[in-house]
């Protein structure tokens, strides 16, 4: 090399150095920025508990009973090679979880994207509890990590209407979607979406235990204050917590919790959004979804003061 091509290439060189030592530099400290010591998150999930267990008290949720209910059961998966029992709560993350449980059960070097969203919530090889007699579902609770995670009772409502209501599912945007106009439509042939305030007045005129699970309040689907949950994730520290219960049970360290979202044209219910949509009801709708909520909000220490809530999220 000669030494004008030199003269001119060293300055470039040493630029390129200092980028990407600056680059570097910066990627670790956003990475540090996220990361949250082990002793802070045990703390944190000691609050969690505490919070659950003094709600449950108050509100006599409490039972004495000789096995677990067939629908909390029916909610609970159990990956057997890590000793794992998860349960499902729609539109908290419950469709990247039950990847997760396929590949660790089928033992596969799979990605979580090659694993389409509908073989996910049909396939057999994932196992619900209540397949099991009571006495091996009683084994299983004592002796695996049980794993549960919720989620702003309001957003998740938003984001169930949005998945629900505004897609073309089968079930849901036929047959809901037309009892809901039926309840409150005086045309009934009128073939426009749900509003998300007849999505509300809908839900909130049925009995909280007949519910889709889509929208049922949480607390009924897992029941927290009877099944003793070792790990108590939210979908607002979803990547952290999922890191520590991949830790400990003992995944593969390749395997991390994926963000792939069914609809991926669209954006995640976010604060913003989840506002957008609670400003379309009236006062009395709003009462009357908190007061469906309650216990969510209680036993999950989630604010009922959402303005503020979404605001600071945001």
């Amino acid at each position: 090399m000669n030494q004008k091509a030199l003269v001119f290439l060293l300055p470039n060189f040493i630029f390129g150095i200092i980028i990407f030592g600056f680059f570097s530099m910066r990627q670790k400290n956003l990475m540090d920025s996220f990361h949250v010591p082990t002793e802070d998150w045990l703390a944190i999930q000691n609050d969690r508990k505490n919070t659950l267990a003094s709600v449950c008290q108050k509100n006599n949720l409490l039972k004495l009973r000789s096995k677990l209910d067939s629908h909390v059961a029916s909610q609970l998966f159990v990956e057997h090679k890590h000793k794992l029992t998860y349960c499902e709560v729609p539109k908290v993350g419950c469709s990247n979880w039950k990847r997760i449980i396929f590949i660790l059960q089928a033992g596969l070097e799979l990605e979580a994207s090659e694993i389409e969203h509908d073989h996910i919530h049909q396939t057999s090889l994932i196992k619900r509890l209540a397949a099991y007699p009571p006495p091996v579902q009683d084994e299983f609770l004592n002796n695996y990590t049980k794993v549960m995670f919720t989620r702003h009772p309001l957003e998740r409502l938003v984001s169930a209407y949005r998945d629900k209501l505004l897609h073309s599912e089968p079930y849901y945007s036929t047959t809901v979607a037309n009892e809901i106009r039926a309840m409150f439509r005086k045309n009934k042939n009128s073939s426009e979406k749900v509003s998300f305030q007849e999505f509300v007045s809908f839900i909130i005129a049925k009995p909280m235990n007949t519910l889709d699970i889509h929208w049922k309040p949480m607390f009924l689907l897992c029941d927290p204050c009877n099944v003793h949950y070792d790990i108590l994730g939210k979908y607002e520290t979803l990547g952290l917590d999922s890191e520590h219960v991949l830790k400990a049970i003992g995944a593969p360290e390749s395997l991390q919790y994926p963000s792939l979202k069914r609809y991926g044209s669209e954006k995640r219910t976010n604060g913003d959004i989840t506002l957008e949509y609670l400003r379309q009801l009236s006062s009395e709708q709003i009462e009357k979804i908190k007061k469906l909520y309650e216990m969510d909000f209680l036993l999950f220490n989630y604010t009922m003061k959402y303005e503020d809530y979404f605001s600071l999220k945001s």
